[in-house]
């Protein structure tokens, strides 16, 4: 497997925010989000080739009880089935964070699904492929019925709530698993963001999420 990064932290966003969880960070994605804060796992992948049992042996190495599997896009990654049934046979509560645009049976307690809004489309050449990728309803919905979730949106600008509903309407999800949270990863920006997405969550029901690693941390890897 490809692997960007294994790291110690806690949640920073989502239900389990705040939660200490080890990350497994996989390299390499279907998508090519304009505004993503880990371009080192799409635009340019990096990491180096692990077995599962390497991953296993380090992600096991910080004993705790949380582990979330991210990218990229983990479900395209090699193994990433027996990844997930190693995690589980230690014992650790399992999130796999996806884009939702490809479904692979897996050993997952929380799947946190965040399908990407039209603010995600790049110009340029992933263009055409990236709009065409992005909202794969049949997926969500079959990963939505198979496993404990939550679907998050990243909100750029209040406009980007119409697409929220369409989808949220599309895929049948319940407002109560609805998480939308602010794009950016400066404090600031999350900021200005965050308090108009906290009344658009108080009228639609939905749940707010801040990126709390980038407070605590700022944006940078292994956090």
């Amino acid at each position: 497997m490809r692997i960007a990064e294994i790291f110690h932290s806690i949640q920073g966003e989502g239900s389990l925010i705040g939660v200490p969880s080890v990350f497994v960070r996989t390299s390499g994605c279907n998508l090519r989000c304009s505004w993503c804060d880990t371009p080192y796992t799409s635009w340019q992948p990096e990491g180096e080739t692990l077995s599962v049992e390497q991953v296993l042996a380090r992600a096991g190495g910080f004993h705790c009880n949380y582990a979330v599997v991210t990218g990229g896009e983990p479900m395209i990654a090699a193994e990433i089935a027996a990844l997930t049934e190693g995690l589980r046979a230690l014992g650790l509560h399992i999130t796999i964070e996806t884009a939702g645009t490809v479904y692979t049976p897996v050993a997952c307690d929380l799947m946190s699904i965040s399908p990407k809004l039209r603010n995600s489309t790049p110009d340029g050449e992933w263009r055409e492929r990236h709009d065409a990728l992005r909202i794969q309803p049949d997926v969500l919905r079959r990963l939505m019925g198979e496993y404990v979730h939550q679907v998050k949106f990243v909100l750029a600008s209040p406009g980007d709530l119409l697409e929220v509903r369409a989808v949220v309407e599309a895929i049948g999800a319940k407002a109560a698993n609805v998480i939308l949270m602010p794009e950016g990863t400066d404090p600031v920006v999350l900021r200005e963001r965050g308090s108009w997405i906290a009344e658009i969550c108080k009228r639609e029901g939905f749940r707010y999420s801040p990126r709390l690693h980038v407070d605590l941390y700022g944006n940078r890897r292994g956090t």
